[in-house]
């Protein structure tokens, strides 16, 4: 078997890093050093295109699927789950059959070589991120598994930081898991995601396979290949970057947000006080965390949307978030079609595999490219309406919560507020039809919006309450009622007790 499927890597020291409860692992790593004193760094992705052959049952079914959804306690496979959480998925002490995209490596990170190969693997762990993270932090540990995790962390940070001083941005928004009751699958407990560097130690190195992938199959089929790409922004989408520049806060601490250029505009994503201005000295609410993650949510909203496209059919290759000339998605078989087709053009490039003509037709890979592409969008409108409507639940049976929060947005009769504990963006009206309004004033310059003697500026702190709206069983909602600042005639007292979640009833 390893000889017909390429290279025997058994023995190295592979292992997969995963969020908790992962099945379909699609991706390990392994770092080792070499006699020459350089390291050799290998990607191992599942080979999902070895299962599934050109033009088959489950080819079409797959194609059609584009991408696997994944909401709240469920996913919807692209692929069976023989194949995605078993066959296929990277899991450790089992061989399993790869696509490895291998480099050399000096100690600065810099490429010396790379190569590409059928693999069979055996991987040595199957790592959470905090259990990959306690292995790197703890000093007593010096096994083979955690050596090679030192080593892959150590050279993400020179890669991220290279990647940055390049112009790459650092987008987020704040991710949310559901705890759910194991018998009615209702959620009992909200939290955001934590993000540790393992995270980012994974998300490196899937960013390096792509580049580099991506070049190897735009060389072998110039007029073919799978890419993908992130438009530009316009500069009309600058505006709210740059409105949340004049912010008084920013303003008042002498920090200029510069939108012209990628480069600048990740850096002001990065707000660090200047050399006199220690962290004790910024007022009290500006955690580091949770104000440079208003920065980036704000940045990501001026964002386009990337897309896959074929490189016959287009001449702007560029991903603009990632600041690379070119780019593809060649690490996730198992959940997107579109790195199977990468994984077919690789195979070819390196001849271990044969093509098909539907593979070197630039009209049908840019139809297939537009299939990928509305897939893709209409699977973030199911996730996203299954957080919500999750959201709903995990609120239904707790009454009215007082939460702090930060205003985000300002609107002419409103304010967008972010409640970065549960990551909940929700709206508090001012013009609500059961009392008379108060007075309000938008300045669309600014923006600011005066309530009464009030005025609301973006990143200011406010404290809400949050309640479920079921007045309209089919269109029940988030309702956010601001607590603090008072302002007489608009605010609402705070409820005395924070009810406490009630245990979910079974369905018997």
């Amino acid at each position: 078997m390893c000889n017909r499927h390429g290279e025997d890597l058994r023995q190295l020291t592979v292992c997969s890093v995963d969020p908790p409860g992962c099945t379909d692992i699609d991706d390990a790593l392994h770092c080792r050093e070499l006699d020459n004193g350089n390291l050799e760094v290998g990607v191992h992705i599942a080979d999902v295109s070895h299962f599934i052959r050109p033009g088959n049952a489950l080819d079409k079914e797959a194609a059609n699927r584009g991408t696997t959804v994944y909401l709240c306690g469920k996913s919807i496979d692209m692929v069976p789950e023989l194949l995605s959480s078993n066959l296929c998925s990277l899991c450790s002490n089992v061989e399993r059959l790869a696509f490895s995209c291998i480099w050399e490596m000096n100690h600065e990170a810099e490429i010396i070589k790379t190569r590409f190969t059928k693999s069979v693997i055996n991987s040595k762990a199957s790592l959470t991120y905090a259990e990959a993270q306690m292995r790197i932090d703890d000093t007593s540990k010096n096994d083979d598994i955690t050596t090679s995790l030192r080593g892959l962390n150590k050279l993400a940070k020179i890669l991220k930081r290279r990647r940055i001083d390049k112009g790459a941005l650092t987008l987020s928004s704040l991710e949310v898991r559901f705890h759910m009751y194991s018998e009615t699958h209702d959620p009992i407990d909200l939290q955001t995601k934590e993000l540790m560097e393992t995270n980012s130690m994974v998300e490196e190195f899937m960013l390096l396979a792509n580049i580099s992938v991506a070049q190897k199959i735009y060389d072998e089929f110039p007029d073919c290949a799978m890419l993908r790409k992130h438009p530009a922004l316009p500069p009309s989408n600058y505006d709210i970057l740059l409105k949340a520049a004049k912010s008084k806060l920013l303003h008042n601490l002498s920090i200029h947000l510069k939108a012209e250029v990628s480069l600048r505009l990740w850096r002001s994503t990065q707000i660090r006080p200047r050399h006199w201005l220690t962290p004790l000295t910024w007022p009290k609410w500006i955690g580091f965390p949770y104000f440079n993650t208003l920065l980036r949510i704000l940045t990501t909203r001026c964002m386009m949307q990337a897309v896959y496209f074929c490189s016959g059919m287009d001449s702007d290759f560029h991903h603009y978030g990632l600041a690379s000339p070119i780019y593809t998605h060649f690490t996730s078989p198992i959940r997107r079609y579109a790195d199977i087709i990468v994984h077919r053009l690789l195979a070819v490039a390196i001849g271990a595999d044969s093509t098909y003509p539907d593979l070197m037709d630039k009209h049908k890979q840019s139809a297939l490219a537009n299939n990928l592409n509305y897939r893709h969008k209409m699977s973030q409108y199911a996730q996203r309406a299954s957080v919500a409507f999750h959201t709903q639940l995990f609120f239904k049976s707790r009454g009215i919560l007082n939460e702090e929060g930060f205003v985000l947005f300002v609107r002419k009769n409103a304010i967008i507020v972010l409640i970065p504990k549960f990551g909940l963006e929700g709206t508090v009206f001012f013009d609500t039809k059961d009392k008379a309004p108060p007075n309000l004033v938008f300045d669309e310059e600014g923006p600011t919006l005066k309530v009464e003697q009030h005025a609301f500026s973006i990143f200011d702190k406010v404290k809400v309450t949050i309640s479920l709206d079921d007045s309209n069983i089919q269109h029940q909602k988030i309702r956010m009622a601001l607590i603090d600042p008072v302002i007489p005639g608009v605010s609402v007292p705070a409820p005395d007790v924070e009810p406490q979640a009630k245990k979910p009833k079974l369905d018997r």
